[in-house]
Order: structure tokens, then sequence, then C-alpha cells
């Protein structure tokens, strides 16, 4: 019996052995594995700092087009108003001419029987000024006609002559 003693001694030590050696290879790819995890977080870690570098450069970037947007809009805003200022000018114009025009139209309504008048007045001095004219012109020719006969006449007997 002393013999399966000593054999169960054997036994449990190639057991312990067998599980140190088991416990050494398992802790070795456990370091192995490890390692590699460890670069590739630094690989990581390096990527995450450029992107963090690129993050704050894009950020620094947007901010100076927002306060470019801003000014550029505040000044659109300056132009907006401008053409609105404009454009009520126009409209009071507009205002300002239609009452001229209303008031002129109204005082030619209100005038109307003395405007006709004086039209008819003026077409009457037209009239008789022609008429003047014409009896001018009818009178200038006859004496005309008068003078050159007395000149061409002889002396003694003068002719009248009636057309």
């Amino acid at each position: 019996m002393i013999i399966i003693l000593y054999l169960s001694a054997a036994i449990v030590a190639v057991a312990i052995f067998y599980l140190v050696v088991s416990v050494s290879k398992t802790l070795r790819s456990v370091q192995h594995t490890l390692d590699s995890v460890a670069g590739t977080l630094n690989g990581l870690e390096k990527q995450m700092t450029g992107i963090t570098t690129e993050t704050t450069a894009l950020l620094h970037k947007t901010n100076l087009l927002a306060e470019d947007i801003q000014r550029k809009s505040e000044a659109l805003n300056t132009v907006v108003d401008s053409v609105k200022g404009v454009g009520d000018s126009i409209q009071d114009l507009n205002k300002s001419i239609k009452s001229v025009s209303t008031s002129v139209s109204q005082k030619v309504e209100d005038n109307k029987e003395t405007v006709a008048q004086v039209i008819q007045w003026s077409n009457v001095a037209l009239d008789v000024w022609e008429r003047v004219k014409m009896k001018r012109k009818k009178a200038q020719p006859v004496s005309t006609e008068l003078h050159s006969l007395e000149a061409n006449a002889p002396q003694g007997k003068r002719s009248r002559s009636y057309s």
C-alpha cells in the first residue's frame, strides 16, 4: 500500500507539474494578447490625437466662417433696409403724384366752364385776326394796282379801272 501511496504522490506531482505548465502557457498567451492590445491602443491613441487636432482646426474654421456669415448677413440687412427705404420713398412719391393729379383733375373739373369760355373766346379772337389779315391782303393789292395805274397813265387824263 505504500506503493499506492507513492504512486498517488507521483500522479499528484505530475498533475501539479502539468497544471503549472498549462498555466504558464496560458499566461504567456495572455501576455502576448495584452502586448497586442497595448500596441493597438497606442496606435488608437495616436489616431485620436490626430483626429482631435483636425477637429480643433475644423472647429476654428467653422467659427471663422460663422463670423464671416454673421458680418455679411448684417451688411445684407443694411442693404435690404436701404432698398426698403427706397421702396417707401417711391411709394410716397407715387402717393404725392396721385394727390397732385387728383387735385389738378378736380381744379380742371371745377373750372371746366371757364376753360371752355376761354377756348371759345380764343377761337373767336383767332377768327377775327384771320379776317383782319385777309382784308389787309385784299386791300393792299388794290392800292398797289391803283398806284401803278396812276403812274402809267398820261398826265392829263386819269382813268379808273375797277376789276
